[in-house]
């Protein structure tokens, strides 16, 4: 999540992604998840080898992953992708999350270009979570005129693949997200971005400076009811927060309807679902939402007989 004066946040997060890289880029072993600064945090859950992997916002030249067996002890941080002179990137290595997908691992990462100064997905792909990545979609997804950030993968029930994204309300005053089909092996956008709906539409959402309104972090997820439904995040009464969409034909295509009030209201953000080994289904987001601060929180989630979502623990006030 980005928002006005992000180049004083672009240094506090260039200053602790130095601060990782002064002991060989790596944290001492069993570093506590409140001992972790990051941002955007995803986690990979990878049966294969009963390990999490936790990807996300880290340091202004690349991206990287923490790992642990038991989500309270992280190792890492550990360099999956290095900005080299020749990549057409230079700066905001944003929202970095891994999918697994069709026996590889992909890496779906927001990146500013060098050229232009406009931010967009792009996609890298690795032979295990762990990388190393290399680039895989050769440039950006997104409308390379467009502000665009944290891309996330989506696949229907054909098995065709989406990207979710956010076309930035630095552009556009009211943040939207948008859907886009990809070719099957994820190199390339197929057709037109198609918008799913604004932030304003929300009616949890206030704006963030008089006149404009935020759109960050989707994530799609099905429920046992079978009910597509989407976390994104905006600003509301206390900060930073989580909303819950629900997609009224069950497709990405939508039309989507706002839940009324938001998951998570306080300074909190940038949310995704995962489950543990033991079929437990947490949300992850980072918290607070202001620098140098922000830690990953996981917190448990149940889903009520009509499909929606609620917080198992009481918010910490």
């Amino acid at each position: 999540m980005k928002k006005p004066g992000f180049p004083v946040w672009l240094f506090a997060l260039l200053s602790f992604g130095s601060l990782y890289a002064q002991d060989g880029n790596v944290l001492p072993a069993g570093v506590p998840t409140d001992g972790v600064h990051i941002r955007d945090p995803f986690v990979l859950a990878d049966s294969s080898d009963g390990t999490y992997y936790m990807y996300g916002t880290t340091r202004g030249d690349g991206f990287d992953v923490f790992s642990s067996r038991d989500l309270e002890t992280w190792q890492g941080p550990r360099a999956i992708f290095q900005r080299t002179p020749d990549f057409w990137g230079d700066q905001c290595f944003w929202a970095a999350e891994c999918h697994a997908y069709k026996g590889k691992y992909y890496l779906f990462a927001t990146v500013r270009g060098a050229a232009d100064s406009l931010l967009g997905t792009a996609v890298f792909v690795a032979d295990s979570p762990k990388g190393p990545f290399r680039e895989h979609s050769k440039g950006r997804l997104t409308p390379r005129t467009w502000q665009a950030l944290d891309g996330t993968l989506y696949v229907d029930g054909k098995g065709n693949p989406w990207m979710v994204f956010c076309h930035e309300w630095t552009q556009l005053g009211d943040g939207t997200v948008e859907a886009v089909r990809l070719s099957r092996n994820l190199k390339k956008a197929v057709g037109k971005p198609a918008t799913l709906f604004r932030a304003s539409s929300a009616p949890w959402v206030r704006p963030h400076t008089p006149g404009n309104y935020v759109t960050d972090g989707p994530f799609l997820y099905r429920n046992r009811k079978g009910e597509l439904l989407m976390l994104w995040s905006s600003f509301g009464d206390r900060g930073y927060a989580i909303g819950v969409a629900r997609s009224q034909s069950g497709e990405v295509a939508g039309p989507w309807l706002q839940m009324p009030e938001a998951l998570f209201a306080r300074d909190g953000g940038h949310g995704m679902l995962f489950r543990t080994f033991d079929g437990e289904l947490l949300l992850s987001i980072h918290r607070p939402n202001v620098p140098p601060d922000e830690r990953p929180r996981f917190f448990r989630v149940e889903e009520k007989a009509d499909g929606s979502l609620c917080l198992v623990e009481k918010q910490a006030e």
